[in-house]
Order: structure tokens, then sequence, then C-alpha cells
């Protein structure tokens, strides 16, 4: 009865505060996570713009059908899906970091041909729509996965992060378009600004892929149960 008298002036979370506050430490956000949050909200920015504005776009300028230019939504995604799919199956021979370049490049040439087709070009629009749907595959996927890589310290938690600074991308375009037509700018001048977001994309791979480790490729082979070695 007297040790339970003393002990109830302890304090019970000694322990938990010590471990708290040292994981605390450890825990303290690199530098080069903001790398990758950057680049998440620039991809956000540019996904969202042909998730978002496409079919108005269609319908407006391009002289599309509700139809046509559902189709043309549709086709965007379903090529952001299948880049996804292709990507991820040529990766022994295409490497990670050089698709990491190339599709920045394909949201560039998109953004300038959405901006730049003329009227009543449903056809054409729909074929660029799915072209940038192929430039956005497999961005966001190895973004989370470099960070992971590169960011041990963080990898647990870099999915989550990666995806909140993508979704500030997404805010910025599916709520900022408008208040920018209302100072004088059409839609098809917005996509093509775009393209200088999507640029920016080109230069933050090289920085993103610069930081990543490199594993030597025997190391590769072993870590993947798959290879037949």
């Amino acid at each position: 009865m007297l040790l339970l008298l003393v002990s109830v002036r302890l304090p019970l979370r000694a322990g938990t505060m010590s471990s708290a506050a040292t994981t605390g430490q450890r825990r303290a956000i690199p530098a080069r996570f903001w790398v990758y949050a950057a680049f998440a909200v620039l991809y956000g920015i540019c996904e969202t713009m042909n998730g978002n504005w496409s079919q108005l776009d269609m319908t407006t300028r391009l002289g599309a059908s509700p139809t046509t230019a559902s189709l043309a939504l549709t086709l965007f995604w379903a090529m952001v899906t299948a880049g996804r799919v292709l990507f991820a199956s040529v990766g022994r021979w295409l490497a990670e970091r050089v698709t990491y370049h190339i599709l920045p490049f394909i949201l560039v040439a998109s953004f300038l041909l959405i901006g730049g087709l003329p009227r009543n070009a449903a056809v054409a629009g729909i074929l660029v729509f799915g072209l940038a749907g192929l430039g956005c595959s497999a961005l966001l996927p190895l973004t989370i996965s470099f960070g992971e890589e590169e960011l041990t310290s963080l990898s647990a938690a870099m999915a989550g992060g990666v995806i909140a600074f993508y979704q500030v991308g997404y805010g910025l375009a599916a709520f900022g378009v408008g208040p920018l037509q209302k100072t004088g700018l059409s839609l098809s001048a917005i996509f093509g600004l775009t393209a200088i977001v999507a640029a920016a994309l080109v230069l933050l791979s090289f920085v993103v892929v610069r930081g990543r480790p490199v594993r030597p490729a025997s190391v590769s082979a072993q870590a993947d149960p798959y290879s037949g070695t």
C-alpha cells in the first residue's frame, strides 16, 4: 500500500515523453523533401488542368458535343492508367530516371498543342488530351518511389506528404482558372501558359533524380525475386 501511495506521485509518461522527444528530433523534415513537394504541386496543376478543364475547352472552343468532350476526358484518364502500366512493364530496359525526364517534355508539348488548337478541332482535341494523359501517367508514382528510396527517414510518410502537396496543386488549378479567366485570359491561353509549369517539371525532374541513390545493377538483380538469379 505504501508503495502504491508513493508511486502515484511519479510521472507516468516520463519514458514516453523522452521517446517522443527523441523521435521528433529524428524526424526533422530534410531539405530535399521540399524538392519533391514542389514537384508534386506542379504536377497537380498539370494533371488538374486536363482532368477538370478539358471538357469545358472541348465544348466551348473546339466545337465538341458533351459526349465527345466526355470521350476526351475518358481518353485522358485511360492514358494515365495505361502509361503507368506501360512504363512499369518496360522498366527493365528503360531506366526509371529516363522515363522521369521524358514525361514532362510530353506534357510541355501537349499543353502547347492544346493551347494552339484551332476552333472546331474536336478530334484533334481528343488525341492531344490523350497525349497529355500519357505525359502525366508515371510521374506521381515515380515521385513517391524516388522519395521513399532517397529519404529513408521519411519513407513511411513520404507517400502521404507527396499526395498532400499534389492536392495543393489540384486546388490551385481547380479554383485558380476561373479568376484568371475574369482577368481576360481565355482558357486556351491558360492551357498554353501551363506549358511553363510543365517546363518547370522538366527542370525539377533533374533535381529530383540527382539526389536519388544509384544502386549497382548486380544489387538490383539480387533484390528482385523474379530476376532469375
